[in-house]
């Protein structure tokens, strides 16, 4: 079972060294609509058996096979024979991800058709990267620093973006040389089968890329098998803080991609209503189910209630709907535990803030996981409405007095993923910026670009990923000093 317009060959088998194989347990995942709660796809379901032999297969194709040792153009024109393939499979990605996470279909296309284009960049990156460097030394004729394949890479993705954090991780993974497990999250699991099928397209060695979609106990187990020499996983700092203590009792690699609670400061040179459309407009992006969305609004408290009342304006013409309306602004949450989890927060706030607008379940959809665009005002930043990643479309509005504290109320957080600040002056925002303890910062809303590093600060994460940067989480480098310089390097 599968949306319409998706066409995947064997949704109801795993990817293991190189065969399309059934599951060990026999069972299937399914994918449900959030926009009608009906049952859209179905897939195989991994358990532990089947990890433990995607590790091996993993394991045999870097240990015993040629890809850690084929020449890196080599890999890079493999790889782009992927690339071509995922470029006319775009419809149906985009297709896959508005059925099975209620993103917009009107979003869907662009979003999807930018990350293909980005996995060509990451390609171009891995062209100019020197995997052979000579370098002076003292201790020998010649001194080399080569940068070598971590090895197995268990890749983890989370549901809201599947394919573009998955493509990703597997490029990074691919263009070094290392051997990758996908193991996407059981709700969207269908973009992975779209790498799963380029890959097999493309055709690279059995074992080097796998698929294994499972529960969370099935990911566990991946984690903790000593054939897995690297994770990189995107999802929530508990999840990660998890993968992090199992990796750390081997040493084995990681890279964590976590939660965050990112704050937009509002100056005084910014316009009211146009800070208020920017900042609703931005809570819509994928239902405010963004790591690095802009779930803080910190604004000078004389103009605090002018902002409150412009962004209540705003969000009372957000039109919520189906995610393949293309009217809609505002669709559906992914799943009814993540409106259930906004719905608490929403509880917790009331009581400690001024809940402005929005908070309940739209009157005109009595199905579906859909929640009123939301504003608090007057928070108090050490509320847990300001400290917890609630990700939805709520908002909160936090009185600063100045400058000075605006940016001690934005860096008074355990996480540092993202930040932005409202200006027209740039030269103030590079110098707020600089003092911001994020991964990202942008001038004037989220601003993001996968093909440069993405990562975070404190509790948002260890690593990054995009950009030439990216390509360094997945090496060992190592130094080598000889007699005389090697023939062929």
């Amino acid at each position: 079972m599968l949306p319409e317009g998706v066409n995947i060959a064997h949704p109801d088998k795993l990817y293991i060294a190189g065969q399309w194989v059934p599951a060990h347990s026999g069972r299937m995942l399914e994918m449900v609509s959030p926009n009608t709660e009906q049952v859209v796809a179905r897939c195989a379901e991994a358990d532990a058996a089947d990890m433990d032999a995607a590790v091996a297969a993993a394991r045999a194709a870097f240990d015993h096979g040629p890809w850690p040792s084929t020449p890196p153009a080599e890999r890079i024109a493999a790889f782009r024979r992927m690339v071509a393939h995922l470029e006319t499979r775009v419809p149906e990605i985009a297709r896959a991800w508005t059925a099975q996470m209620g993103g917009l279909a009107s979003f869907a296309g662009p979003m999807h058709g930018g990350a293909v284009m980005t996995l060509g960049q990451i390609a171009d990156y891995a062209e100019a990267f020197q995997f052979v460097e000579q370098r002076p030394t003292v201790g020998a004729e010649v001194g080399l620093v080569v940068h070598e394949p971590v090895g197995v890479v268990a890749a983890i993705a989370p549901w809201n973006g599947p394919f573009a954090i998955m493509a990703n991780k597997v490029a990074y993974a691919l263009l070094t040389g290392c051997t990758v497990i996908m193991k996407p999250s059981p709700e969207t699991p269908l973009e992975a089968y779209f790498l799963a099928e380029a890959a097999e397209a493309a055709g690279l060695p059995p074992g080097v890329v796998n698929l294994v979609p499972g529960h969370r106990e099935a990911a566990d187990h991946l984690v903790c098998n000593h054939g897995v020499d690297k994770v990189s996983f995107t999802g929530s700092t508990l999840a990660g803080k998890r993968i992090a203590q199992v990796c750390g009792e081997r040493i084995a690699r990681y890279t964590l991609e976590l939660g965050g609670k990112s704050a937009a400061i509002v100056r005084d040179d910014f316009p009211t209503e146009a800070a208020a459309k920017l900042l609703t407009g931005t809570l819509n992006t994928l239902s405010g189910q963004v790591c690095a969305m802009l779930s803080r609004a910190i604004v000078p408290r004389r103009r605090h209630d002018e902002l409150a009342a412009a962004i209540k304006a705003e969000m009372a013409r957000v039109v919520i709907g189906h995610s393949d309306d293309p009217q809609t602004q505002l669709g559906p949450l992914a799943m009814k535990r993540q409106l259930e989890r906004v719905e608490m927060y929403i509880e917790e706030g009331k009581q400690t803030a001024d809940l402005i607008c929005g908070g309940g379940r739209p009157s005109h959809l009595n199905q579906g996981y859909f929640i009123e665009p939301t504003l608090f005002a007057n928070v108090d930043n050490t509320s847990r409405i300001a400290q917890e990643e609630i990700f939805g479309p709520v908002l909160c509005l936090i009185p600063c007095e100045d400058e000075e504290d605006a940016i001690r109320i934005a860096n008074e957080s355990n996480y540092g993923l993202n930040g932005s600040v409202l200006t027209q002056d740039p030269q103030a925002a590079y110098a707020i910026g600089r003092r911001i303890r994020t991964g990202g910062f942008g001038q004037n809303g989220l601003r993001m670009d996968f093909g440069l590093p993405f990562g975070g600060f404190k509790q948002s994460g260890v690593g990054r990923e995009g950009g030439p940067e990216g390509l360094r989480g997945y090496v060992e480098t190592k130094t080598m000093l000889l007699d005389g310089m090697p023939a062929a390097l």
